[in-house]
């Protein structure tokens, strides 16, 4: 068993983007783990830091080598191997050349694919120290950057410019150079605590001198946590809660070395302003903090956090303030020159911003939603007239000073300007309603006119993309179709709406067709919209635990309404935990290849007089029972209920596989036990197609 000793990776490098730090550092790690997974390097633990300037691995307990191995290389198959006498063929000699031994040191593998000649020879397993260069340089190649950099003469690139490489195994540097940097021993501590090089001895005294002598926490989770216990405490000293938002936490934790919570203030007067545009000046604009009173009420103070422990924290306090100033002024002009115009006389000016090149204005664009806004409403119970004006309204924010200053805040100030101006109030809140949800964890429209507007807003910008052909690849969705998509559906699904998405698809192409636009409005690309929303829904199963056979045992059915398809994905999966269901689910397996494989013409309808056998009889009538009792559950989509009472058939179609030759040589008989599993299937399918399931697995799970 070989030695063993610590291995630590530093990348020092100019000031890495706070957005990707953690992300990064985490595809460094898993680069890394791979990449000694396949040298075949034991180790205990990896550990991965990430700091502003820095991104480190530590690996505990690596192997000083490679064990020994065995280099096996394949060469013909035995059959061309060697000729009818035995002898070996000229493939089967140039072989052997080419492995430098003689015919008679081959061996010979044998697989269920057949056997071939085979050379196996020792190898010596490599030392750690001739492997990590390469590892490390694969790995840091692989990092998913999106735009690389070079600076000075350098070809190589990266996300910021390299300074320091660090590459220790045990207390010797390991050989490498990249960025046009040797590797070494030396790292830096804080910028302006620390600015001098820190030598170390060995990787184990990287987190301890970093922090101490460095001042730099390179652990990210300690760095976090410390950030939040010290916005927390801050906000404690004030009496006050600090509403800590995850996203900017991890910000902020990317963007200090060494933090320090500091408290400002602002004037109350800025408080005129809605809460949302303060909030977004402190937190997306500033990385500020905003803290809330007992009462639940925006205080006209914040926290920061800085990179450096002050001698006089009153001047940073002063700093922070003083900057912030004119961003809650500039916010304040905004709020009060807006007012001045009634939201509605904006409509002309969305005449003039295009939408998206090829559909038309923002202008246009409310137009197709009007008519998507006031079906929809109409379908789900809302007021048609009320979705009708949310419709016109929806982006005259857009050409708001505000939006145009904090776009963020699109829909949230449509719906205070609507209600200054007295709109109603469902109109207002529609408003703020038609953007969400926003992200996963965001909530869904409440009122009705807000479901309907955020539904037909969606719908038309997926059905404008994906007629011009621009529907996402890979990973690039440019116009968060996805995120669009699966709004639409949660809408459905989780307010409970019947609504047919095949038909609103259709309305949201003849919109774009009625304004003559130059894009593609035929089957197809409906089509691939339907499928393109239902596919959003694969994920959203497998997170509460419904996997891809349900999902694809209902969507083969190819259900026009998303509600309607959740319904039955749930009753699959219910139906997944009987003790009928591994038979039943083979059953139809078996039926459908039977039938998938029959080219016969079927009768309409089951011949009784051709029923032979008792089972066939029994299994005959037990479809007919099954077929009258599931009709009224199936009128009031009780899928479950269906599934339930077709679980009762497992008997009567055990029993009939066990005892009746279906493709038996007598025509007429045959096509009529033929059109009894026809029949069989098709009250299965009523719910889904069973027959891709493979519920063996979880049973009693």
């Amino acid at each position: 068993m070989s030695a063993r000793s610590d291995f630590l990776l530093e990348l020092g490098t100019e000031e890495l983007p706070p957005k990707a730090l953690r992300g990064l550092s985490e595809a460094l790690g898993a680069a890394i783990k791979q990449g000694l997974s396949r040298a075949r390097l034991d180790f205990d633990v990896l550990h991965v830091y990430a700091a502003p300037r820095r991104l480190a691995v530590l690996v505990e307990r690596l192997a000083s080598s490679q064990p020994d191995g065995v280099e096996e290389r394949r060469g013909p198959a035995l059959a061309a191997a060697f000729d009818g006498e035995g002898k070996p063929s000229k493939a089967a000699l140039g072989f052997a050349r080419s492995c430098g031994v003689e015919i008679d040191a081959l061996e010979t593998l044998e697989t269920d694919k057949g056997a071939w000649l085979v050379f196996r020879a020792p190898q010596q397993g490599r030392a750690v120290q001739e492997l990590l260069s390469g590892i490390v340089s694969a790995a840091l190649t692989s990092l998913p950057i999106p735009r690389r950099m070079r600076w000075g003469a350098l070809e190589e690139s990266f996300v910021r410019p390299v300074h320091w490489l660090v590459m220790l195994y045990g207390q010797e540097v390991v050989p490498a150079n990249l960025f046009g940097l040797s590797s070494g021993r030396d790292s830096r501590g804080h910028r302006f605590h620390h600015p001098d090089t820190l030598s170390l001895p060995e990787p184990s005294a990287y987190v301890p001198l970093l922090a101490t002598e460095g001042r730099v926490v390179v652990d990210f989770a300690q760095r976090r946590e410390a950030v939040r216990a010290q916005v927390a405490a801050a906000a404690q000293a004030l009496g006050a809660h600090a509403e800590i938002d995850l996203a900017l936490l991890d910000e902020v934790t990317s963007m200090v070395e060494w933090p320090c919570a500091i408290t400002g203030r602002f004037e109350q007067r800025f408080l005129e302003v809605p809460e949302e545009v303060l909030i977004s000046v402190m937190k997306a604009h500033q990385k500020y903090f905003h803290l809330r009173d007992a009462n639940g009420r925006l205080m006209p103070a914040f926290i920061t956090v800085a990179n450096i422990e002050s001698r006089d924290p009153a001047a940073v306090q002063a700093g922070n303030e003083r900057v912030i100033r004119p961003r809650l002024s500039d916010a304040m002009f905004f709020w009060n020159q807006d007012r001045r115009q009634v939201l509605a006389n904006r409509m002309p000016a969305l005449g003039k911003v295009v939408f998206q090149r090829g559909l038309g204005t923002l202008g246009e664009k409310c137009e197709r939603m009007v008519g998507l806004a006031c079906e929809i409403a109409i379908a789900i119970g809302g007021n048609a007239a009320l979705a009708e004006r949310a419709a016109w309204l929806s982006k005259c924010d857009l050409v708001s000073d505000m939006v145009g200053e904090f776009p963020e805040l699109q829909g949230v100030m449509g719906g205070y300007y609507a209600r200054h101006d007295s709109e109603a109030e469902d109109v207002a809140k529609a408003l703020a309603e038609q953007y969400q949800p926003r992200g996963l964890g965001d909530g869904l429209p409440e009122t009705a006119t807000g479901q309907a507007l955020a539904i037909a807003d969606k719908l038309d910008t997926l059905a404008g993309i994906f007629g011009l052909g621009q529907a996402p690849t890979g990973d690039k969705d440019p116009f968060a179709l996805r995120r669009a998509a699966l709004g639409i559906a949660r809408i459905m699904i989780e307010r409970r709406l019947d609504l047919d998405l095949h038909a609103l698809i259709a309305h949201a192409f003849a919109g774009y067709r009625a304004q003559n636009a130059k894009i593609d409005t035929g089957p197809e690309v409906k089509e691939q919209t339907y499928a393109f929303v239902m596919e959003r829904l694969r994920a959203y199963y497998q997170e509460v635990g419904i996997g891809s056979e349900v999902f694809e045992a209902v969507l083969s059915r190819r259900p026009s309404k998303p509600r309607d398809f959740d319904a039955r994905v749930r009753a699959v999966q219910e139906f997944r935990s009987l003790p009928e269901a591994a038979s039943l689910a083979a059953a139809n397996k078996r039926i459908s290849n039977i039938l998938r494989k029959t080219d016969e013409a079927l009768p309409e309808s089951l011949d009784n007089s051709q029923l032979q056998e008792p089972t066939e009889q029994a299994l005959a009538q037990a479809v007919e029972a099954a077929r009258r009792e599931v009709a009224p559950l199936l009128a009031k989509s009780d899928y479950a209920g269906v599934l339930r009472r077709l679980a009762a058939l497992r008997g009567a179609v055990d029993a009939f596989f066990d005892a009746v030759l279906v493709m038996c040589p007598d025509a007429a008989v045959r096509r009529n036990r033929l059109a009894l599993l026809r029949d069989l299937q098709q009250l299965f399918l009523q719910v889904a197609d069973l027959s891709g399931l493979s519920v063996g697995e979880t049973r009693g799970a």
